[in-house]
């Protein structure tokens, strides 16, 4: 009984937020609750001596200075707290985000549980509903995906391929700097991944913060003594996830997932090569048939244009705005200026 009104706020409000934290982070935090109840008695002297502090700032501002020592070290016990718990094994759950309607699903398996009143009947027709959202939400983050995050407007353009195949996920990047990791690391929390299997970077200048890359993936490969990451013919693999390096004066790569199979021209000169045939075998696979989509880290000339058309992919990616003037071809989609694609 005396533990009941300490546990009865952390647990609403770990309830009623986790759809929210569900749909925008993809994120469980386990140890909530336990954590509010061993900060709730630093809690409640902080809140009220921050309030009593406001009133001595403005009659007696001589003393609040040493008035807000005692409130300093709350404050710090208050933060190491934090760190400890979340730094404890399993501190958060990485679920993925799903997608808007299993959220609004699970909302109402939700509400079915927790609101006093329903009977035993509805109950569990709402628990059947959680556990079946939960399962299409395991099955979804078990299949192959391709994501594609283009960033061009404020600065060099930015373009992030992330591959995920049965749970692992792989990463392709254009930029190695440090905003580029960070939003790299969102992209592997929002679909669920722990860490990636490797990380491929194609920016010839090296990042401020290379161990964040280090942070995000079980092996990074970039520009090392002047070199390209991958010499042609080289590969960089994992168990459905692998990239190829196809010339050795560009990046053109063959990306492979699953089995789909991606030609991946991510600057002007990459194309230019594929285009005078140095890597005219990258538009087939072993099996000699046309590949199946490509993408372009930029907008296609005339020339090139036709060239794509004449091979014939069954999708087309663009980053940045889409052609000039015409409307795309079929199976040809451009993520304009700043946004992404997605491919199941």
């Amino acid at each position: 009984g005396w533990l009941a009104p300490a546990l009865a706020v952390p647990v609403a409000a770990s309830l009623w937020t986790l759809p929210l934290q569900l749909l925008h982070f993809g994120v469980v935090p386990l140890y909530a609750v336990p954590a509010n109840l061993l900060a709730a008695p630093l809690l409640t002297p902080l809140t009220l001596g921050a309030m009593a502090l406001a009133a001595v700032a403005v009659l007696v501002p001589p003393l609040l200075v040493p008035l807000l020592v005692p409130f300093g070290w709350l404050a710090a016990w208050l933060l190491r707290l934090a760190h400890s718990v979340a730094a404890l094994p399993l501190a958060q759950w990485q679920s993925g985000r799903p997608l808007p309607l299993l959220v609004l699903l699970f909302t109402l398996a939700l509400l079915g549980l927790v609101l006093p009143g329903l009977g035993r009947h509805w109950r569990r027709l709402a628990a059947g509903l959680g556990l079946g959202v939960l399962l299409l939400h395991l099955l979804l983050l078990g299949g192959d995906q391709l994501l594609l995050v283009h960033q061009g407007e404020g600065g060099p353009a930015r373009d992030l391929l992330l591959a995920r195949h049965r749970g692992r996920a792989a990463l392709v990047s254009s930029r190695a700097d440090g905003f580029s990791c960070r939003q790299a690391g969102q992209l592997a929390q929002g679909l669920g991944v722990a860490r990636l299997d490797w990380v491929l970077l194609l920016d010839p200048v090296a990042g401020a913060d290379p161990a964040c890359w280090s942070r995000l993936a079980g092996r990074v490969v970039a520009y090392g003594g002047g070199a390209a990451p991958l010499a042609a013919g080289q590969r960089l693999a994992s168990r459905g996830l692998a990239v190829q390096a196809l010339a050795m004066d560009s990046h053109a790569l063959r990306l492979q997932l699953g089995r789909q199979r991606w030609l991946l021209l991510p600057d002007r000169q990459s194309l230019a090569s594929w285009r005078v045939g140095q890597t005219a075998t990258a538009a087939k696979t072993s099996a000699g048939t046309v590949a199946e989509s490509v993408w372009l880290g930029v907008r296609p000339r005339p020339a090139d244009h036709r060239a794509l058309l004449a091979l014939g992919p069954r999708q087309v990616w663009l980053s940045g705005p889409g052609l000039t003037g015409a409307p795309l071809p079929r199976g040809w989609q451009a993520s304009g200026r700043s946004g992404a694609l997605t491919a199941p």
